[in-house]
């Protein structure tokens, strides 16, 4: 059971880490300088969840691995977020439509982790849901805004939500470690998660003028370290500095 909530922290931190560091990217050339502030800020929420639960799994591993070990040392195999948070910024509507599809998810998740049976993963998602908040009011709006907006824009974001609805599914897809901490009362229930993330995105989507995709999204992979080209990308820039100088600190 330990090492299978040790598992199940680590993937909560991936998640945020790895779209955190996406994010992160846009600072300094977002389409203008509010947009520009808000997903830095985003972007600094997300890996400041993660870093509180790679504190927690450091905690829980007890081998004297810190929080910057578990995010820049492990291999790209080692990681388990979901494949749409490592998919490509492409353009804005891709990064929005990106954030949007995982903010309902995270705002739905983090609503059932605060009763989680495991104190320091309740206090966590306590903590980290007034953020959230925040997040999904962002990427919400901005989906409407871009959809419901110019012919080019729309256009734009119906191409974003139509390639990255194959991503989608994974987040709200049971396996055995989903399960077995929902049965222990630590984890969330996505089964119960599930009808309400596909009927608030539908719900988004139609608001924002766009096409619902019929498909049935199918990808799936990084929950269990299978990995899109892409997250090896994304870890050799967030991991340089730490790999070239082992051990630096601040």
């Amino acid at each position: 059971m330990k090492q299978s909530l040790i598992n199940y922290v680590l993937r909560l931190a991936d998640n945020n880490l790895i779209l955190g560091q996406k994010l992160s990217e846009w600072c300094g050339h977002a389409p203008e300088l509010e947009i520009d502030i808000a997903l830095t800020n985003i972007a600094l929420d997300l890996i400041g969840q993660s870093r509180n639960l790679y504190q927690y799994a450091a905690e829980l591993e007890g081998k004297g691995r810190t929080e910057d070990d578990l995010a820049y040392l492990r291999d790209c195999e080692d990681y388990c977020n979901v494949l749409l948070v490592e998919q490509p910024n492409e353009d804005f509507a891709y990064t929005i439509a990106r954030q949007f599809f995982f903010d309902v998810y995270n705002y739905l998740l983090y609503k059932e982790l605060v009763n989680s049976k495991d104190e320091q993963i309740a206090a966590i998602a306590e903590k980290s849901l007034k953020e959230i908040n925040y997040h999904i009011r962002f990427s919400s709006e901005w989906l409407i805004r871009l959809g419901d907006g110019t012919e080019l824009s729309h256009e734009k974001m119906q191409t974003a939500v139509n390639d990255l609805w194959d991503y989608i599914g994974e987040m709200t897809t049971t396996d055995a470690l989903d399960n077995e901490m929902m049965e222990a009362g630590i984890g969330a229930d996505l089964n119960k998660i599930k009808p309400l993330y596909f009927q608030k995105v539908k719900e988004i989507i139609a608001e924002a003028t766009l096409t619902i995709p019929t498909n049935e999204p199918f990808q799936k992979g990084g929950k269990t370290g299978k990995h899109s080209e892409h997250l090896g990308h994304i870890l050799t820039e967030l991991q340089w500095m730490q790999r070239t100088y082992p051990g630096a600190a601040w």
